[in-house]
């Protein structure tokens, strides 16, 4: 029986994942058609929620309600038992749980004007002094869902202010950041450095293989790994070449994509222009060759200052030119685009540690 079919069963008004205020809980006959229009997999829940909810144990029926929506059956009844049931005893719960399993529910809604009026329905009756992290969530989610109905403007406010909130919190549970750094990832999908940025810090708050569809997680290797070459501010792949996500690449299409980016932190023109003529098979890489040829000279060039012995890092414009297979007449520009990443990548440092990184560098003028 579909989702509308059991609302009607469920209750003698109307259902609306829209409500404003929630429709008042009777006990016996929510189950009761719970019983008679689900699958009989999902029976014991609905036993169960009925002896919990009579007992007022709220945690153990939290509990119970999260085995719920995971059970691959629950999806067609997700929204209604959320309406039906859980809106009841919404303020007996822990206010962060109450919002997970709204944003559980709100999946299950496709229409995007919908699945947004259902999520500030929530965000209307909570509490959000009281409970940051569950406001920082749901505004993510909200987000989440301005973005797909397009609302870019709408979905940057409630991004800066779930941000805003996340500043001031000591701890916070990862789900919590994997929402906003995700929805943050997703709406800085054109600007390469920031989606670098916020997708390595999503993926650093989820379980990557549990979370993560294997589609899912060969998209985000390869975005991830698109955008770590375009980024005309990142020059250092490392944490991006240990996480586990980029095996996913490995056996695809894309695995000379990974091999790419090992060039790339190797500094090696060499395996570049081995690499070049399968540039085609990414248009957008194949259209920004002359920047990547540009970034591999550059990565060669702070390759082969940092490896050298401390007392030989002098380096002659011919010298560089060799190493990095430019002509002579380009050294200078090269050598000032690394000084210029020196001063935007160290910029954290103190003074003192960043001017020993810029005197290295500053050696190869001879």
């Amino acid at each position: 029986m579909s989702q509308s079919e059991l609302s009607s069963k469920m209750s003698s008004g109307s259902s609306s994942t829209a409500m404003d205020k929630p429709p008042k809980l009777v006990l016996d006959e929510f189950i009761a058609a719970a019983l008679s229009n689900t699958p009989a997999e999902l029976h014991p829940f609905f036993e169960s929620f009925r002896t919990l909810y009579t007992k007022k144990l709220w945690h153990q029926l939290t509990q119970k309600l999260f085995q719920f929506y995971d059970h691959p059956l629950a999806a067609p009844y997700a929204v209604d038992v959320f309406i039906r049931f859980v809106t009841d005893f919404e303020t007996k719960i822990n206010q962060l749980r109450l919002v997970e399993l709204g944003v559980k529910a709100a999946k299950e809604i496709d229409n995007p004007q919908t699945h947004l009026t259902f999520l500030t329905s929530i965000l209307s009756r909570l509490n959000t002094e009281k409970s940051p992290e569950a406001h920082v969530l749901l505004l993510s989610s909200i987000a989440h869902a301005k973005l797909l109905y397009g609302d870019l403007e709408g979905t940057k406010t409630d991004m800066d202010t779930a941000l805003g909130i996340l500043d001031n919190l000591e701890s916070v549970e990862g789900s919590v950041n994997a929402a906003y750094y995700g929805v943050a990832a997703d709406y800085y999908k054109a600007e390469y450095a920031p989606y670098y940025r916020n997708s390595l810090l999503y993926l650093a708050c989820v379980d990557v293989e549990k979370d993560l569809s294997p589609n899912e997680r060969l998209i985000r290797a390869h975005d991830l790994s698109i955008s770590a070459f375009l980024a005309d501010t990142i020059y250092n792949f490392g944490e991006l070449l240990m996480h586990p996500i980029l095996g996913t690449l490995d056996g695809t299409d894309h695995e000379w994509i990974k091999k790419l980016l090992f060039t790339f932190n190797e500094g090696s023109i060499g395996k570049f222009e081995a690499l070049a003529p399968i540039f085609p098979k990414e248009p957008i890489l194949q259209e920004n060759y002359a920047f990547l040829r540009q970034k591999i000279c550059l990565m060669a060039l702070i390759e082969s200052v940092f490896k050298r012995p401390a007392g030989e890092r002098t380096m002659s414009f011919q010298t560089i030119a060799e190493e990095t297979r430019l002509p002579v007449d380009e050294v200078e520009h090269l050598v000032m685009k690394a000084l210029r990443w020196v001063s935007r990548t160290f910029h954290s440092f103190t003074f003192e540690m960043r001017m020993g990184v810029y005197s290295q560098l500053t050696h190869v003028f001879g």
